[in-house]
């Protein structure tokens, strides 16, 4: 078994250059020490709601084992291996393990699981979650990411995220997280595309699967996701897609650019 020590900070170009942000203006209290901003009016956050939320080529929908598992077990099945590597549970053996994990996941409030459906054929495709909801605080989490290889690197991929991230953000959220296992290459380079900004590794901060796992936080506030939205809808727009379906514009071009860097 080849064993690979995890860097101490993000290595991609994007990951090392969203680390910088402008300074902000200190204020002081009366004893002469740094505080934070007020955060006038602030009351609670209403905690999302099972509903249905429409895109254009997905839908996210509150995840049903009737409905959905039986749909998510064929499109899973599909993949060639390592699709649960980094997920606390999977893989599974067979369609009424997975149903039956679907049943159970399908009662929480926290993580509040939904599936993802492909308006193409209204089949479910992928799963995903809202959880570590804190209203209090206005803290929630995109989480439980499982994309069958039919959903992975597609349009519907980035639309599923982008609903789950602006759906938090209009019930008034403040900040919005994506954690992963610091080793999952292809989930810290997704973060940083969908323009989450790397916030540093928790050391040996889980304990799944038998084995150890250092976590790589990341994240976008409420005052970065006007910019960040605005870049979604424009690489969403069909105009973004030659007539074989490529980008034209890549999103990480684009949301480099919201925070004055390039990849050049």
């Amino acid at each position: 078994m080849q064993i690979i020590t995890p860097p101490d900070r993000l290595t991609t170009l994007g990951d090392n250059r969203a680390m910088s942000t402008p300074a902000k203006t200190q204020r002081l209290n009366t004893d002469g020490q740094p505080i934070g901003p007020d955060v006038p009016g602030w009351t609670p956050r209403a905690r999302p709601a099972r509903v249905r939320i429409e895109g254009r080529t997905c839908a996210v929908e509150p995840l049903d084992a009737a409905r959905h598992a039986t749909d998510l077990y064929a499109a899973n099945s599909a993949d060639p291996g390592g699709m649960w590597t980094y997920l606390f549970y999977g893989p599974f053996t067979s369609e009424d393990e997975y149903t039956g994990w679907v049943a159970r996941s399908a009662q929480n409030d926290d993580p509040l699981f939904f599936a993802i459906i492909d308006k193409a054929n209204q089949k479910a495709v992928g799963v995903a979650s809202l959880m570590r909801i804190d209203p209090a605080n206005g803290v929630i989490e995109v989480g439980h990411l499982a994309f069958s290889p039919a959903l992975q690197r597609t349009p519907a991929a980035t639309e599923a995220i982008y609903l789950l991230i602006n759906a938090a953000f209009e019930l008034g959220y403040r900040r919005c997280e994506w954690k992963c296992d610091a080793l999952n290459a292809p989930s810290r380079s997704a973060a940083v595309r969908y323009g989450f900004v790397y916030e540093g590794t928790f050391r040996q901060a889980v304990i799944y699967k038998g084995r150890s796992r250092d976590t790589a936080w990341f994240s976008i506030i409420d005052s970065e996701w006007p910019a960040l939205q605005d870049v979604f809808v424009q690489w969403l727009h069909p105009s973004n897609f030659d007539e074989r379906g490529r980008q034209r514009t890549s999103l990480s071009e684009l949301t480099m650019r919201t925070r004055g860097l390039s990849q050049a």
